[in-house]
């Protein structure tokens, strides 16, 4: 099993790609031990001292590392994802007790915006979320209250240097362009 590892915006985030499907479905951040109960995988990378998030998408897991170099922690980090894909393990268990994640929170806007809120959702999805996904990351809808979009960044983008630019530079703009009543984007 070969895993490329591919840098991301985040000096602090490496992007590990191991050529197989990782997680089915929406993906899942992981900021804690404690949160990481039902997954097997980011259980493991957490146990690596140094690792202080694990972000799982369709086809590669992104990890967050803090002051630590990443010549220290890199093999250790390919050492577990190659023994938990060779094992055979699920990498999420469903039906576990954690702790949810914040894309689990209800979103928030007035029934009468459900409209825009609706072409926000699609144009996130279409145009913005496979471009941060390629730099290790994602963006998740929260809420939309007078004129302001909310969203959650996660993965590499969490904590990410220029994620203020990603936010006000592009998904503000194309945000602003393309869905009326738009004028600005916070993260939370």
């Amino acid at each position: 099993m070969f895993i490329q590892t591919e840098a991301t915006p985040n000096p602090s985030t490496l992007k590990f790609l191991p050529g197989r499907d990782v997680l089915i479905g929406e993906p899942r951040d992981f900021r804690s031990l404690e949160a990481s109960v039902n997954s097997p995988l980011a259980t493991s990378l957490f146990a690596i001292s140094g690792v202080t998030g694990v972000f799982m998408g369709a086809d590669f897991i992104s990890v967050t590392k803090d002051d630590t170099n990443w010549a220290h922690i890199k093999p250790a980090i390919l050492g577990v994802i190659m023994d938990h894909f060779l094992s055979g393990k699920l990498v999420i268990v469903e039906g576990g007790v954690g702790v949810a994640n914040l894309d689990e929170v209800d979103e928030f806007f007035e029934e009468g915006d459900s409209e825009t809120v609706e072409v926000i959702k699609e144009l996130l999805t279409t145009r913005v979320r496979p471009a941060v996904a390629m730099d290790g990351g994602d963006i998740v809808f929260k809420g939309f209250k007078e004129g302001t979009v909310f969203l959650h960044m996660q993965g590499a983008c969490s904590g990410c240097p220029s994620s203020t630019a990603t936010l006000k530079s592009g998904i503000e703009n194309l945000l602003r362009h393309f869905v009326p009543g738009v004028e600005s984007v916070q993260q939370v």
